[in-house]
């Protein structure tokens, strides 16, 4: 009597096709203002001149730190400038951060280390958004590096975290959101704060500006 024929395996289940990621959309840009240095409780215009921190600063730059903590970012950057980069180290990210020439302070020029008032005594009225700095840059040169640090962080897939300067930062930030660069006069931005440049929908927009308290990303 013949072998009865063995009976074919079943055919296995077609894989499950994996479902696609939800879309996060494209990420924000989290500005940080470094901590405080003499020069910026004196209200002089630092720009190159290389200040460390004080340490109110120190302590600043560790209360970041703690309001950071348990965010992940697809990159950090951080100016080269001292006061900048001891604020990114002090709040964990120090192992972490790429410097990034563009996000140097202004360069001031011949009015480094003066006050307003100082330089109204001689310029009645000026500002640094329209008067200008004999031998520093020009407002539409630190556009320009604004302009790559948006760039930057508009083609990076995540959240982008980068520590920097205040007349720098507010730039990007009218920079970001479309504004020609002279808006940033209208952003004020305080030592050790935290702001967060977003979106809605497919529109640039200001989440938070010159936070002080609480975790910006919540």
């Amino acid at each position: 009597m013949a072998d009865a024929p063995t009976p074919a395996p079943p055919e296995a289940d077609p894989p499950t096709p994996a479902l696609p990621e939800a879309d996060a959309g494209p990420g924000r840009l989290v500005v940080v203002r470094h901590g405080a240095t003499e020069w910026s409780l004196a209200g002089r215009h630092t720009g190159r001149t290389d200040l460390p921190l004080l340490p109110d600063g120190w302590r600043q730059a560790e209360q970041l730190g703690g309001r950071l903590a348990g965010h992940r970012f697809a990159l950090v950057l951080t100016s080269p400038l001292q006061r900048a980069a001891e604020t990114c180290a002090l709040a964990g990210f120090g192992d972490v951060a790429r410097p990034c020439p563009d996000l140097c302070e202004w360069d001031y020029g011949a009015y480094e280390g003066r006050t307003t008032d100082e330089i109204r005594a001689q310029r009645p009225g000026w500002s640094i958004w329209s008067g200008g700095v004999p031998g520093g840059e020009t407002l539409a040169e630190v556009a320009r590096r604004a302009d790559r640090v948006v760039a930057l962080a508009r083609a990076t897939p995540g959240d982008v975290l980068a520590f920097a300067h205040a007349h720098l930062l507010r730039v990007v930030a009218a920079r970001w959101i479309g504004l020609e660069p002279t808006a940033g006069a209208l952003l004020v931005l305080r030592p050790a704060t935290i702001s967060v440049l977003g979106w809605e929908r497919e529109t640039p927009v200001v989440v938070r500006w010159n936070d002080a308290a609480g975790d910006p990303l919540d």
